[in-house]
């Protein structure tokens, strides 16, 4: 277990290994190199390319940045990991929590590692509407490999996500060869014109969650779970909640020891006792179903 300082503030609660085994979840994450017990990543901001490198060193985060401004990563890192939050607050809470007690020991230091990124999580969100998880990623690697573009670093050869003005230009014809059905296609397209034009942003989001949803809400291709997903995922609201996400109640049946996955009754029953806490108690039952 680590603890470290990030911007003056002293963080506790945070495993290196339980962060990097999630990060690891699937091969065809396209946004990042694995290599041993380093995270190795490319970022893009203000046009500027940031290339850094996270470590465990001597029980310690270390981050070494190579490329880039080094306060630009470590804004990055710490929202990408969500290192100012609180999370003792919410293992008080879950410590008799019939549901999170053994996951928040199981998995002690995880973090809600996000999608910092406004129109890859949007994407994310999209592309991960009623299909299994495999098939996501593999969506998300051929839209990465076609439309983004690459840095070398090493023996590595780093994404970056496709820009929102690229995808903004494109036709839906153009995006059904990489298998996206052609109402997805529609979906990013928008989206991503929304981004391009500056109508839609995180700072133009309403700091009120049910006033940001309803925002999301209103542009087509976004519903109520993609909505609290890029809540939850990007815009770091810990009210955020997907409800029907299948992999939440998949993990709520896998908890539970049940046949049947629970009605959206027993799912609110439990969920009371979250308040405050939903986007990190959806998280960490995800995290069950990794193994």
């Amino acid at each position: 277990m680590i603890t470290l300082h990030t911007g003056g503030v002293l963080i506790y609660s945070f495993s290196f290994e339980q962060n990097l085994a999630y990060l690891m979840r699937s091969p065809l994450e396209p946004m990042y190199a694995i290599e041993g017990n380093k995270i190795t990543r490319a970022i893009e901001v203000d046009d500027h390319t940031h290339i850094f490198q996270l470590s465990n060193h001597e029980d310690k985060l270390r981050i070494d940045t190579f490329e880039g401004n080094s306060q630009v990563v470590h804004d990055f890192v710490t929202e990408w990991l969500d290192l100012h939050y609180p999370l003792s607050s919410f293992y008080e809470m879950a410590t008799d929590d019939p549901l999170l007690s053994n996951a928040i020991n199981d998995y002690r230091g995880l973090r809600l590692i996000g999608i910092p990124d406004l129109f890859e999580a949007l994407t994310w969100g999209i592309i991960g509407q009623q299909v299994n998880l495999t098939f996501a990623y593999t969506l998300k690697k051929r839209l990465v490999e076609t439309y983004g573009h690459t840095v070398p670093f090493n023996n590595h050869s780093l994404s970056l996500f496709p820009q929102p003005t690229t995808i903004a230009e494109l036709s839906i014809d153009d995006l059904l060869p990489l298998q996206l059905s052609r109402r997805k296609s529609e979906y990013l397209i928008h989206v991503a014109r929304h981004i391009a034009e500056g109508s839609l942003s995180k700072t133009l989001l309403s700091s009120e969650l049910e006033s940001a949803e309803k925002q999301l809400t209103n542009i087509r291709g976004i519903g109520p779970w993609t909505a609290n997903y890029v809540l939850m995922r990007c815009l770091r609201y810990a009210r955020a909640f997907p409800i029907d996400d299948v992999g939440f109640q998949n993990a709520m049946k896998h908890v539970l020891h049940s046949q049947d996955k629970p009605s959206k009754e027993t799912i609110m029953g439990y969920a009371k006792h979250w308040r405050g806490f939903e986007a990190y108690a959806v998280f960490y039952l995800w995290r069950t179903l990794q193994g």
